[in-house]
């Protein structure tokens, strides 16, 4: 992802269209010869060959146009694969029929030429889940991600390899070309156009701004796309420009003699507090407008910003956290900026992050901490928030409204208030009009929107903005306008069913086209209607769920149309889906998993947080509904619907244990004089392939030199004739908020920490620094000339980016060099990180403590010889010290709890906390930097019905008291309903 929020300008204007409110057609052909009309019908994994293509307005799967409405998620960053299952149903049911995936390199390969793909890094198995939730993909395996993930996706080990990254450097594409056979292997069983998959989109390399006009850049473009070729991959190419700098574009580098088949995608993270840009039509236009720089292409933004990051300190929101990034980019902030790129001729448009997740274990890149929520629609804890709310309506109105699909800007249009920036557009196919207002003034606004010799009064709330309709159809009615925004149109049975949307409160207008004078029923709520000239006009004031029967009355005239009228809570609560037996719409539960109907029944799954109501739209001869595996009694309304006679359970209440019977037991042997370290590796390399300059004299002591990749390591040096000496400086370098601490001969030297970031060095992620401790005179010091030891333990945090494709991922970490002030001995250095990766849970889960090296933190250790120590329980002591308890839950089957670990104590002291749950490490806490104090604990991880382990290792200073002073179970969420949990694999030590 883009790290800048430059904002830009773009687009260049097209002729101007004239106004015609005419009927339109739902199978108009547009100029180009691709009908407008109805979607494709929802992908799946079908075993039917599907064609996937595009023209300058939208793709176009097997004829029909698409517009992808996509969310962001990372499978690594849930690592529990049941509740993908609920995320991907989540994206669906909220209006996405997309869902763009990173492959994170490092995630699955933990050695050269070993990739792992199972257990939690199944793709396979995402993949499935994806095409079985009725989803698009769009895949994205780098081979570089950025992410904010170690190294940027790289693998530790690559860090220590020959070869510049991203260039044609024959090293790296080596290797590159063993992760992409890797990764593509499991793509081409997963293709839309084979029938075995959904993937219907491939990214090559990621925001590649750098060597963008050199030879080596070009080359290594062109081999990407050649080996993806090579590999199968037969869908639409595309890539992923940081800025608006047209790089990239269709005819700039070699792609075989293929034309047609490569786009051109650009990412942006405007500032929710400037007005949105234009990217498309509506700008300046050319290379730096955005969708303007490929005008036979349609407007692709691989990445659009639905929320932000925030790093160690929380500068970047004020120390409030996610919560912060959430109510700044907020269901106001993402109608004004995607309705924007809507009106610019963006047609594929990906939330990033549409769900956030964990960067759990070591899989943070150092500008972050453990949570990667990122104020998304979807929390960390899969809850649905607010900004779904915009997100549901957009994405379900694109889906049914197929004039949507193309539009080319038209005759601008004044509105008679300057707050108000108007946007007109039409469509080629079948002239419907398109107007998105948007007001970038704090107050209230009304914008007069000239209409065929009419003008329509518009409210449009400050900092708002909303889409104006006129001519669409609306089945076998036609809008005329509705200054509240069109959600969608289905047939379900004997008639059509359109809904309009605003907030509550708002008076709107609705008028439909009708030869005659029709018959109009308010059937639920309060509305008013007149009839003149050949338009019905409907007025309403938005509250909760309106419901209108409109019906012509003449014979052989149109079906009936349920108009229904939704403020944004009850716009959040219908639920349109396509079945192979016709439409469905559901109305009242929290969320609708999946719709089948099989014969009269209409079998529904979805869940509730609250009771809730449950009603049902289907075709004709549907009589019974079925909710989650029960009959549910119906009656027939009205509105045509079956509504249940008894409202839906909610969730019932969920108890969590508190944490006691905590045992504890100091570690770090490795300070002691006398321990053992003869099985470590020597540090006797003299030559690195960091960036980070080797002491003239060396050793290299660079952790990744000597494949410690990941977590804390450890360092001994033994050293003689250092007699006179006064101080030892230890120079080292870290990722943010590492630190160091030594010991001599067993002695407590010091710890020295890297500063917390603030605004201005939020970006910055290798520290260097120097820590020099006195020698104290008096003990066993260094005026005896030895032998002596110096142990010295770094906390070197994660590998820098590469975001700027000058091999800053292998920017050293661990110790640089020893200096003695008064003496100038000859140190021989031994080194001890990680042990060998754990096979369950991957090499990102564990570092080099000697607890995580001996199995402290895994279920079944035998934790009987430790103290207990309720908790709070305090120390001053520098170094490690575990804590060990566990807990038993028992959370009803039919209830999808979200629980978390929340960690409190005074900020002052100067403490972190590693969290182990069942062996698997979600994550670092750091008690007085913050801003996190709760961490999520994915069920299946998590044993939400029977017995957990959850250890605590508490590395500190030893300048202040060192807790953890509480540590709480958290519910972060319930409902009833969810999905099928398989416990993760969680293994103990090994016998």
């Amino acid at each position: 992802m883009e790290l800048s929020r430059r904002t830009f300008s773009a687009i260049a204007g097209t002729a101007a269209l004239g106004l015609s409110l005419g009927g339109s057609s739902a199978m108009c052909v547009a100029a180009a010869g691709v009908p407008t009309g109805p979607p494709p019908a929802t992908p799946g994994a079908d075993g039917r060959t599907h064609r996937v293509d595009f023209d300058r307005y939208s793709m176009i799967v097997d004829g029909r146009r698409l517009v992808l409405w996509s969310g962001e998620m990372h499978p690594f960053r849930l690592p529990s694969p049941s509740l993908w299952r609920d995320v991907l149903h989540k994206l669906r049911a909220y209006g996405c029929n997309t869902v763009s995936v990173y492959v994170s390199w490092n995630y699955h390969s933990p050695a050269p030429g070993s990739y792992d793909f199972t257990g939690v890094r199944d793709l396979d198995l995402f993949l499935r889940t994806a095409a079985e939730a009725g989803l698009y993909v769009t895949l994205r395996p780098g081979p570089y991600i950025n992410a904010e993930v170690d190294a940027g996706g790289f693998p530790g080990w690559l860090t220590a390899t020959r070869g510049t990254a991203r260039t044609a450097d024959p090293t790296y594409l080596r290797h590159v070309d063993e992760w992409l056979t890797a990764v593509n292997r499991i793509a081409v069983r997963h293709l839309y156009t084979r029938g075995t998959g959904t993937i219907v989109l491939y990214q090559l390399e990621n925001e590649y701004a750098n060597h963008v006009t050199e030879p080596t850049g070009r080359d290594y473009m062109a081999h990407l796309y050649r080996k993806v070729r090579a590999d199968g991959i037969d869908v639409p190419l595309f890539h992923n420009d940081k800025g608006r700098n047209g790089d990239w574009a269709p005819g700039t580098f070699d792609t075989g003699g293929e034309r047609g088949r490569w786009l051109y995608g650009f990412d942006g993270y405007p500032s929710p507090f400037q007005a949105p840009p234009d990217w498309g039509y509506f700008g300046p236009g050319g290379i730096k407008g955005g969708s303007t720089a490929s005008p036979e292409t349609p407007g692709l933004i691989a990445e659009f910003g639905g929320g932000w990051f925030d790093p160690w300190g929380g500068a970047e929101f004020g120390g409030k956290g996610y919560a912060e990034s959430r109510r700044t980019r907020d269901a106001a902030y993402e109608r004004r900026f995607y309705l924007t790129n809507l009106a610019n001729g963006i047609k594929i448009h990906n939330v990033y992050m549409t769900f956030g997740g964990t960067s759990w274990g070591w899989l943070p890149a150092p500008a972050v901490y453990t949570s990667y929520d990122y104020g998304a629609a979807l929390d960390e804890a899969r809850q649905p928030t607010a900004k779904l709310v915009p997100m549901h309506q957009i994405g379900h109105l694109l889906q049914s409204f197929p004039d949507l699909t193309e539009l080319d800007r038209a005759a601008d249009v004044s509105v008679g208030a300057p707050e108000i920036r108007a946007y007109h557009l039409v469509s080629p196919g079948t002239g419907a009009h398109v107007y998105v207002l948007r007001n970038d003034s704090p107050t209230d606004a009304v914008a007069a929107v000239p209409l065929a010799g009419t003008t329509v009064q518009v409210p449009v709330p400050g900092r708002d903005a909303r889409l104006l309709a006129a001519g669409i159809s609306l089945g076998r009615w036609t809008l005329r306008h509705s200054t509240a925004q069109p959600m969608l149109r289905m047939t379900a049975g004997r008639q059509d069913i359109a809904v309009f949307t605003g907030r509550t409160g708002e008076a709107t207008e609705t008028a439909l086209e009708s030869a005659s004078e029709p018959a109009v029923a308010v059937l639920e709520g309060t509305a008013d209607w007149s009839y003149e000239g050949g338009v019905l006009r409907v007025t309403a004031r938005l509250d909760g769920l309106t419901r209108i029967a409109v019906t012509d009355k003449g014979k052989g005239g149109a079906a009936p149309l349920l108009l229904l009228l939704a403020d944004d809570a009850a716009s959040v609560r219908l639920w349109p889906r396509t079945t192979p037996s016709g439409p469905v719409l559901v109305h009242g539960p929290a969320l609708l998993r999946t719709a089948a109907l099989r014969g009269a029944t209409a079998e529904l799954t979805g869940d509730t947080v609250e009771e809730a109501d449950l009603e049902v739209w289907a075709p004709r001869g549907v009589s019974e509904v079925v909710w989650n595996g029960s009959g549910v009694r119906t009656r027939g309304t009205r509105s045509g619907s079956l509504r249940a006679e008894r409202r839906l359970p909610g969730a019932g209440a969920v108890r969590l244990p508190a944490l006691t019977g905590w045992r504890r037991k100091d570690e770090n042997p490795e300070s002691a004089a006398g321990f053992d370290d003869s099985a470590w590796r020597t540090a006797d390399l003299t030559t690195s392939f960091s960036t980070t300059p080797v002491p003239a004299g060396g050793p290299v002591l660079f952790a990744d030199d000597y494949g410690f990749h990941y977590g804390d390591v450890w360092y001994r040096g033994r050293f003689e004739g250092a007699a006179g000496a006064e101080s030892v400086s230890l120079s080292y370098v870290t990722g943010t908020q590492g630190l160091l601490m030594a010991w001599l001969d067993g002695r407590q030297l010091g710890t020295h920490r890297m500063p917390v970031p603030d605004t201005s060095t939020v970006r910055q992620a290798t520290w260097k620094a120097t820590a020099t401790f006195p020698l104290a005179p008096g003990s066993r010091s260094l005026h005896e000339n030895g032998p002596h030891v110096l142990s010295v333990l770094v906390r070197r945090m994660q590998h820098d980016q590469d975001g700027r494709a000058n091999d800053s991922h292998k920017a050293g970490r661990g110790l640089t060099s020893v200096a003695f002030d008064g003496a100038s001995p000859s140190v021989r250095w031994r080194i001890q990180g990680a042990a060998a990766p754990d096979p369950v849970r991957g090499p990102l889960n564990n570092g080099g403590l000697y607890g995580e090296r001996n199995g402290w933190h895994l279920p079944g250790f035998h934790d009987r010889g430790w103290r207990p120590a309720p908790l709070p329980d305090a120390g001053r002591r520098q170094g490690v010290v575990w804590y060990r308890t566990g807990f038993r839950l028992s959370v009803d089957p039919a209830t999808d709890a979200s629980i978390g670990l929340t960690l409190g104590d005074d900020p002052s002291r100067a403490y972190r906390v590693q969290i182990f749950l069942n062996g698997w490490n979600m994550g670092q806490y750091i008690n007085d930097v913050g801003p996190q104090h709760t961490f999520v604990l994915p069920n299946g991880i998590l044993n939400t019905r029977g017995d957990n382990t959850l250890a605590l290792a508490v590395l500190s200073d030893g300048t202040t008291p060192s807790g953890p002073a509480t540590a709480e179970l958290t519910l972060l969420g319930r409902a009833s309903g969810g999905v099928p949990v398989t416990r993760v694999n969680s293994p103990g030590p090994v016998r």
